[in-house]
């Protein structure tokens, strides 16, 4: 059996001090950027990453360096960039070792925080659970949350979006992929979507409060949160190992694979793997739904269109706004990223959404146009041009199942009713753990 991989330090003291020394100890120049120190660019990015990064991208070209708060971050961006990060020398960029290292404290080891042999033998346990069949018999319970979540849907009524979707994805994730009733676990005394809620507030603080370690910290609130949800989900997989139990769900498969040498995976090791879906899987879905139909009610021809295909239309959305938007790797070994040398142990980050808005690759790139995602303008895209779900051997596991639950609530809400933004609303994007609307999307419901 595979070793579990040792676990990071989660001193935050810790890690920044690894971090100053690595950039200390590089052998060779990092590339051209902004290397001094300076809050006030660190403050830049925080906010409006997006806009930092096109910056660097104009200054520097496609691979630049940018010092934030403690030490220097290469940024990789364009199609060449993303090429090389993600396919053609992919095995050079681990990602443990980057600032995925964040979310080992919540997830603990699955699919997003493991790299090598262990990576590779947990995910081919998993590709079958993501089979277009496996998803065709999820839209049954797609569909059943859905229209019973669409009951709140009366004229006039002020939804608000983000967290209807939220709660409906994470309703969804439970029960399609892992088996479990969320009404049952909440009569038991657990809440799933607020323990989940509550643990991932801990990456929408401040830098300097993520720092914290104290009773009644954000971090401390992660840990409470992650003990309560592990007992749920430790409960369930010691029950159906009890009695036998089994369904149509992910959960059950993984009671049931074996590794490379036959060995059944350890519980700890199953909890880390439905820990990281139950993230990947409702997280993501929850803010590109958000995304649109807030461009839906800025583009309202777009909905009548016959032209426009459900594909077009998600196409363009995970263009503009791609949910999972930075991909934080760490070099092993020294490279050359389109020409430009980069030291071994640097953090190399590339950025979908940057990329996504280079105008010599996507003209026009804030104007939400799915007509970009013809089937002939598709094929003339260069090679790492649009990757919202990654790209290479680690393209994301569900991206087919976010697709279908994504193109299934925009067609429920839509077949009966059309979403209005508030007079004066503005969108704020909050951009940790994933991109979303700051504050939520409250919207007026109209009848179609």
């Amino acid at each position: 059996m595979l070793q579990r991989p040792p676990s990071p330090a989660t001193n935050p003291f810790s890690v920044l001090r690894d971090d100053v020394l690595a950039d200390r100890a590089a052998s060779t120049p990092f590339p051209p950027g902004e290397l001094a120190f300076s809050l006030k660019r660190t403050n830049r990015f925080i906010r409006d990453p997006l806009t930092v990064l096109l910056e660097g991208y104009e200054r520097y070209g496609p691979v630049f360096t940018l010092k934030i708060l403690h030490h220097n971050i290469v940024f990789a961006l364009g199609p060449e960039a993303n090429h090389h990060v993600l396919v053609s020398n992919a095995k050079n960029f681990s990602w443990r070792e980057g600032h995925f290292r964040d979310l080992i404290p919540l997830l603990g080891d699955g699919l997003l925080t493991t790299d090598g042999d262990y990576h590779r033998v947990h995910r081919k346990m998993m590709l079958p659970a993501f089979h277009k069949r496996r998803i065709a018999a999820s839209m049954k319970v797609m569909e059943q949350e859905i229209d019973a979540a669409l009951a709140s849907f009366v004229p006039g009524a002020v939804i608000d979006v983000y967290h209807w979707t939220r709660d409906v994805a994470l309703r969804v994730a439970m029960r399609a992929l892992f088996g479990i009733d969320p009404d049952a676990a909440r009569s038991g005394g657990i809440d799933a979507a607020h323990e989940f809620e509550s643990a991932l507030a801990y990456h929408a603080h401040d830098f300097w409060m993520q720092l914290m370690r104290g009773p009644g910290s954000p971090f401390d609130r992660l840990r409470r949160s992650r003990r309560r949800l592990d007992e749920l989900i430790h409960n369930e997989i010691d029950e159906r190992r009890a009695s036998g139990r089994r369904g149509a769900d992910i959960l059950s498969m993984l009671l049931d694979a074996t590794d490379d040498d036959g060995d059944p995976l350890p519980r700890e090791q199953i909890r880390d793997e439905v820990m990281t879906l139950l993230f990947a899987g409702h997280d993501t879905t929850t803010s590109s739904v958000s995304f649109l139909f807030y461009e839906l009610a800025r583009n309202p021809a777009l909905v009548d269109d016959p032209q426009i295909s459900a594909e077009m239309l998600i196409d363009e959305l995970l263009r503009k706004y791609p949910p999972a938007y930075i991909g934080p790797r760490r070099a092993i070994d020294a490279c050359e990223i389109a020409g430009v040398h980069v030291p071994a142990g640097a953090h190399v980050h590339y950025c979908s959404w940057a990329s996504h808005h280079l105008p010599e690759v996507f003209p026009d790139p804030e104007r939400f146009d799915p007509y970009r995602f013809t089937e002939a303008a598709k094929a003339a895209l260069p090679k790492g041009a649009y990757v919202p779900f990654g790209g290479g051997s680690r393209t994301c596991i569900g991206m087919r199942f976010g697709q279908a639950e994504i193109a299934m609530i925009a067609r429920k809400i839509l077949s009966g009713h059309r979403l209005e933004l508030l007079p004066g609303y503005e969108l704020r994007i909050r951009h940790a753990p994933t991109i979303s609307p700051r504050g939520g999307l409250p919207m007026t419901v109209r009848a179609a």
